[in-house]
């Protein structure tokens, strides 16, 4: 029976995680298996790889397969070097001793670069949190400074402003000014153009009263001049009335 070790997919989707087993070369992935010997994670960062390492080598050392993905795996943890140092040892190249002593000091050097590769990332991820937060506080304060010189320009359009109402305001009280020194000016003149309008207006009204006068007073000379040569008239009439009945009285006295 041909013996793989190899993952099968747990995890919901989206978000995978593995676990390492060994199972029958011919079951599905995720069908029968024969033994879990760890998980691995990929979502983490670095990914998580928890292996049993003795049972690992011990299958190894059986004959069982690894996957490619799994061979890294093992690559990493130390097994397949494990594997290598002991065919060694059965081989008589290499003592156990200085097998060990070799294993032991590639796994320290390992791990040693494992918790470097840890730190690395940790001081990458605090870097990058405090870049994060130092951008977003110049983003702060060069928003903050726009606002301020933006209230700051508001506030000098309004002094602007307010100079500007205050400016238009003083030219107008002076020209209201100027405008009633110019009335005041043009007041006594204005009343003597009144009175002589006036006196020119009662000169005017007197002068048809005395002309009016003047036609009474000529036709009461018509009318004297009239009666005058009436009254001669009469005069006359008087004087030749006498003539004219005399003879009028001797005829009645002749008749009588």
């Amino acid at each position: 029976m041909a013996v793989k070790i190899r993952l099968a997919r747990r995890g919901r989707k989206k978000l995978a995680r593995y676990d390492v087993v060994v199972a029958d070369a011919r079951s599905p992935r995720d069908g029968r298996l024969i033994e879990k010997i760890g998980i691995y994670n990929p979502n983490t960062d670095p990914a998580t790889i928890d292996i049993n390492d003795q049972k690992a080598f011990e299958w190894v050392m059986k004959g069982a397969q690894p996957t490619d993905t799994v061979r890294a795996m093992l690559s990493y943890r130390g097994v397949m070097l494990k594997k290598h140092l002991q065919l060694g040892v059965n081989k008589g190249a290499i003592t156990q001793e200085a097998a060990d002593k070799k294993y032991e000091t590639w796994l320290s050097e390992k791990e040693a670069k494992i918790q470097g590769k840890v730190e690395g990332l940790t001081k990458a991820k605090d870097a990058k949190r405090k870049s994060a937060l130092e951008a977003e506080t110049k983003v702060k304060e060069a928003r903050a400074e726009a606002l301020k010189k933006k209230k700051e320009d508001a506030e000098a359009a309004l002094v602007a402003d307010v100079a500007d109402v205050s400016a238009n305001t003083d030219e107008a009280l002076e020209e209201d000014v100027a405008d009633a020194e110019a009335s005041q000016a043009e007041a006594p003149v204005e009343e003597a153009k009144t009175e002589e309008v006036v006196v020119e207006e009662s000169k005017a009204e007197e002068a048809p009263a005395e002309e009016a006068k003047a036609e009474e007073v000529a036709v009461e000379e018509e009318t004297k001049v009239e009666e005058a040569p009436t009254e001669e008239v009469k005069a006359e009439a008087t004087e030749e009335t006498p003539e004219v009945e005399a003879p009028a009285e001797e005829e009645k006295k002749e008749g009588e």
